[in-house]
């Protein structure tokens, strides 16, 4: 469901979840799944505080399988939080360069794209199914995030429609750029 425009900074999860949504859909992604978490026990600086969050997934029909956006909102009584993250699924472990040449490849292939006056952080993530495994045999995830600035919740709705929709516009890019083609699995 869309949520109508409304003035006014985003205070609760539900409307930042629709914005985030109302973002994505408009760049032509879909929602895939959601999750929606509330946590209580907490313990240490955060003892007797609560949480909601959500996770959201998002699918485009016309991007590989291998690659997906996801979402993470989080409410608590310090205010609102999220980040949008590309989720690719890369080669496996052997069939890629060294990690630092890995990492400087695919910051220089996602620079040209990424949002401008926001940062886009990088990860790269390698399971190893069992410890008797090849490590060459291992996954490896590259994810390119966003984080979504305080002030874009503070400025309201639209700001955040507007701020993922390019989100998800450079994400597209990244997922086009000449040359990624040498760190994913064959287009299926």
């Amino acid at each position: 469901m869309i949520v109508p425009y409304r003035p006014g900074p985003l205070l609760t999860l539900e409307p930042l979840m629709e914005a985030v949504k109302e973002g994505l859909e408009k760049a032509g992604w879909s929602l895939s799944g959601l999750q929606k978490t509330t946590s209580y026990e907490f313990e240490g600086r955060w003892a007797g505080e609560s949480s909601r969050s959500a996770y959201l997934f998002f699918h485009r029909d016309d991007v590989p399988d291998w690659a997906s956006i996801e979402g993470f909102l989080d409410e608590t009584s310090r205010g609102l939080r999220g980040n949008l993250a590309l989720v690719v699924d890369g080669k496996e472990l052997a069939d890629l360069p060294q990690t630092d040449k890995l990492l400087a490849s695919l910051a220089s292939l996602a620079a040209p794209h990424a949002p401008r006056g926001h940062r886009l952080p990088l990860s790269l993530r390698f399971r190893l199914p069992s410890l008797e495994e090849d490590p060459g045999a291992s996954e490896t995830e590259i994810r390119f995030k966003l984080n979504l600035p305080r002030q874009a919740m503070e400025d309201g709705y639209g700001a955040v429609v507007a701020l993922v929709t390019g989100a998800a516009r450079a994400f597209h890019a990244i997922l086009s750029s000449p040359g990624l083609e040498r760190f994913v699995p064959a287009k299926r």
